[in-house]
C-alpha cells in the first residue's frame, strides 16, 4: 500500500540514509517530505528532481544508492512552510533527526514542536506516529511534552511518539579529496558533500500501540521497553566507540581504522567491551530473556561492533569519535557512567579507566575549544595527580558527586599509568 506520508525534520545522514531511504525503498509511501534550513542543500536536491545519493559502507566496499521522490522544504521560507504544514497535517509518520532535543523548541512559533503540533491539530490522517532520533532515551517524552504545551492539550489516542535506538554510524564527508579517495557520490550536483552511512540496519523502536495502525517503514524492530537497549547502546556501543577514539587520539591516529594496527589499544577496547560493559549489562538485564543480554549474545554484539567501528570503508575519524569531549566525560555519560555501572555490579573497570585517562588527555589538549577555566589548563596529561584529577572531575560534573567518586578518581590515575605504557 502506497498510502503513507512521511514528514521529517533535519536532512542529515540519519534522515537521508535511514528514514527517507527506508520509506522510499518500502514502496509504502505516496509522499516523502523533509524540512531542512540549509537553503543550498534544499535547492540542490530540488534541482535534481527530488533525487539524492547516499553511500552505504559494508564490510567489503561501498554501495551508492539513489533515493528518489523526496521533497525538501525550507521552513524559514513562507511558501515552503505552508507546504510543510499541509504535509504534516496528512502525515502518518513523522521523524525528527536533529542535533539534540534542545532544538525541539528553538524558533518559537516556527519551532519543530510548534509545527508538529499544528500538523497534528489539523490532521486528516487516521493515525500518526512520530519517531525521535536525537540520541536521548527520553526524546519521545520530551517532544510530546513540548507539542502538548504548544497545542494546549495532549495529542489524541491516534498519535504516538516513539523513542529509537539507532546504532547506525554515519557522517557527512566534506573533504573533496576524501570523497574522491573513497569513490563517494555527492548528495546532489552542486553540493560538494556526501552522505556516508554504514550498512548496519538493526534499528530498535518503541512498539506502536495504536489500534489498527501498521507503520509504513516495516524494517524497524519494535520493543515494548527500550531502556535496556538504550543502556546497551550508551554503556556499550557509545562507551567503547569513545574509548577507542580517545585512545586513538593519544596514539596519534587520524582514522578509527588505524586502530587495527594498534593491538594493545584494540585489546583494551575489547576487554572493556566484553568484560566490563558486557559483564555489567548482562548481570543487570539477564532476566529480560533477550538474547543480547546473555554472555554469548553480548560477545557477538561486541565483536561485530568492534569490526564496524574500525571498518575502513566507513572511514570514521578519530576527531568525530572524540568531539564534544566535555559531554562524553560527563558523570553519567558513556565513559564514567559505564565505569559506575561496572562498579555497581562488582566489576573493576580497569580498561575503561584507560579510556577515561585518554579522555582527560584529549580534554587537556584543547582547553580553548573545551572552554576550560585557567586553573584547569594543566598541560601534559602525564602530570595528572590525585588533586588535579579530582578538580577536573568536579568541573566536568558541575559539582555533582556520586558514591563511586573516590574509586573513579583512583581508577583514572591507574588508567593514566597504563595509558603511558600503551602509547609509549
Amino acid at each position: 500500500m502506497a498510502g503513507h506520508i512521511l514528514t521529517g525534520f533535519g536532512f542529515g545522514p540519519i534522515q537521508a540514509g535511514l528514514f527517507a531511504k527506508e520509506a522510499f525503498e518500502s514502496g509504502n509511501f505516496a509522499r516523502i517530505v523533509v524540512a531542512e534550513i540549509d537553503s543550498n542543500l534544499v535547492d540542490a536536491v530540488r534541482a535534481n528532481n527530488g533525487c539524492y545519493h547516499v553511500n552505504v559502507a559494508g564490510r567489503h566496499g561501498i554501495e551508492t544508492l539513489q533515493i528518489e521522490r523526496v521533497q525538501l522544504l525550507n521552513p524559514t521560507v513562507d511558501g515552503d512552510k505552508q507546504v510543510l504544514l499541509e504535509a504534516l497535517a496528512c502525515s502518518t509518520e513523522m521523524t525528527t533527526s536533529l542535533p539534540s532535543v534542545n532544538f525541539y523548541e528553538c524558533g518559537g512559533a516556527d519551532s519543530v514542536a510548534s509545527m508538529i503540533g499544528a500538523g497534528l491539530k489539523n490532521s486528516s490522517a487516521a493515525a500518526t506516529i512520530v519517531y525521535t532520533a536525537e540520541n536521548n532515551n527520553r526524546a519521545a517524552e520530551i517532544l510530546a511534552k513540548a507539542v502538548t504545551e504548544k497545542t494546549g492539550g495532549p495529542p489524541g489516542s491516534n498519535v504516538q511518539f516513539l523513542n529509537t535506538v539507532i546504532g547506525k554510524m554515519s557522517r557527512v564527508v566534506n573533504d573533496p579529496d576524501e570523497i574522491a579517495e573513497l569513490g563517494l557520490r555527492t548528495i546532489a550536483p552542486g553540493i560538494e558533500r556526501a552522505f556516508l552511512v554504514e550498512q548496519f540496519n538493526r534499528i530498535l523502536v518503541t512498539r506502536s500501540t495504536i489500534a489498527g495502525f501498521r507503520p509504513g517503514i516495516e524494517v524497524f524492530i519494535e520493543k515494548d521497553d527500550l531502556l535496556a537497549f538504550e543502556e546497551a547502546k550508551l554503556y556499550g556501543h557509545n562507551a567503547v566507540h569513545s574509548l577507542l577514539g580517545f585512545l586513538g587520539a593519544v596514539a596519534g591516529c587520524a582514522k578509527m581504522t588505524e586502530l587495527k594496527q594498534k593491538p594493545a589499544l584494540m585489546r583494551t577496547g575489547r576487554e572493556a567491551f566484553l568484560v566490563e560493559c558486557g559483564g555489567a549489562l548482562v548481570k543487570k538485564y539477564r532476566d529480560l530473556g533477550d538474547q543480547l543480554f546473555t554472555d554469548a549474545g553480548f560477545n557477538e554484539y561486541a565483536e561485530d561492533l568492534l569490526e564496524r567501528i574500525t571498518n575502513p570503508f566507513l572511514a570514521d575519524t578519530v576527531a568525530r569519535a572524540t568531539r564534544d569531549t566535555v559531554r562524553k566525560l560527563g558523570m553519567d555519560d558513556r565513559i564514567f557512567g559505564t565505569m559506575q555501572l561496572a562498579l555497581e555490579y562488582g566489576i573493576e573497570p580497569t580498561n575503561m579507566s584507560v579510556g577515561a585517562a585518554a579522555g582527560l588527555a584529549v580534554l587537556l589538549e584543547d582547553p580553548e575549544q573545551n572552554r576550560m577555566p585557567a586553573d584547569l589548563r594543566l598541560g601534559d596529561w602525564r602530570g595528572l595527580d590525585k588533586d588535579s584529577v579530582h578538580r577536573l572531575l568536579d568541573w566536568l560534573w558541575k559539582g555533582r558527586t556520586c558514591r563511586f567518586a573516590p574509586e573513579l578518581a583512583g581508577l583514572v590515575l591507574d588508567g593514566k599509568d597504563r595509558l603511558k605504557e600503551s602509547v609509549s
